[in-house]
């Protein structure tokens, strides 16, 4: 039996992205904060990468609102969800992070101009239920969401509007919007330590530095060029089906690894959300390529 690359690769770096907060935990551990290891890592990755833009530059010149956007959106995305997994839950921040298709709908319908049919609607539906639940209920009228919940509510907002400008930003090359969203992380998180929101250290041990660049070069990078190679060589359906195994990978793990314990509002509410990525999954209609271009 012949194996299918493309799903095969899909689901290998699925499972890198469930398992990142390994390393992520890992390299806090040494004392490493959250901010200084995202500049750290996606700096390294924005060195290496850095000469597709310049040979790409007249494209990226006519679309300049894109990379603005893709700076923002995708370089907010990586931050948050990094700063998020680091300090928070796992599973937490992981089923909040999924409320993609809630984010998806709304932007897609607000900026593109995309129908919404009965199903999208009842994933929008299943996914707000979801996350109220998550969010303790009624009981989250009491107090506020803590600040890891916002944080991980806000990486995949911005991960969904940054999906969206990739789509209507068809005349950039993959190459270079991935390289512009691991710009936007080190800019942003350059930002907030110029801002004082944490302290860089005065020095890095060597052990920190390798795993920063274990981290970078043979986890990030390995994982998105993995996911974008694989999205683009098969059907939308399918490859949003297998991506839902970074969720499952990331409860799994955390579970057995890290001893995590989920409550029950937890289960119910992932529940809800994971029932609506699958309907945005399974949905036999693709979404056709936008016609408003960035």
């Amino acid at each position: 039996m012949r194996l299918n690359m493309p799903v095969v690769i899909l689901m290998g770096a699925s499972i890198m992205w469930g398992l990142s907060w390994l390393p992520l935990k890992h390299i806090n551990s040494l004392g490493v904060d959250g901010l200084v290891l995202a500049f750290c890592a996606y700096g390294l990755l924005s060195l290496l990468l850095f000469p597709l833009l310049l040979r790409q530059t007249k494209v990226l010149l006519r679309h300049k609102k894109a990379m603005f956007f893709i700076i923002l959106f995708g370089g907010g995305a990586n931050l948050a969800f990094t700063y998020a997994l680091i300090y928070g839950e796992v599973i937490r921040v992981m089923v909040l992070f999924y409320l993609l298709p809630l984010w998806g709908v709304l932007g897609g319908r607000i900026f593109l101009k995309e129908s919404i049919d009965g199903w999208r609607y009842l994933g929008v539906a299943l996914a707000l239920v979801g996350a109220f639940v998550i969010l303790g209920g009624f009981k989250a009228f009491d107090a506020p969401p803590s600040w890891i919940d916002l944080i991980a509510l806000l990486s995949g907002l911005f991960f969904a509007m940054n999906n969206l400008v990739f789509r209507a930003a068809q005349e950039v090359p993959v190459g270079s919007k991935i390289t512009l969203m691991f710009g936007g992380s080190l800019l942003l998180s350059g930002s907030l330590l110029l801002m004082g929101v944490e302290a860089f250290p005065q020095t890095l041990s060597g052990e920190v530095w390798t795993g920063v660049v274990l981290y970078a070069f043979f986890w990030l990078l390995i994982a998105n060029i993995g996911s974008q190679w694989g999205v683009t060589h098969m059907e939308a359906g399918r490859s949003s089906i297998i991506i839902i195994l970074e969720l499952i990978t990331a409860v799994v793990s955390a579970t057995l690894i890290a001893g995590e314990i989920m409550e029950m509002n937890e289960y119910i509410g992932g529940a809800f959300i994971l029932a609506a990525a699958l309907i945005e999954a399974l949905r036999t209609k693709d979404d056709e390529v936008p016609q408003t271009t960035i």
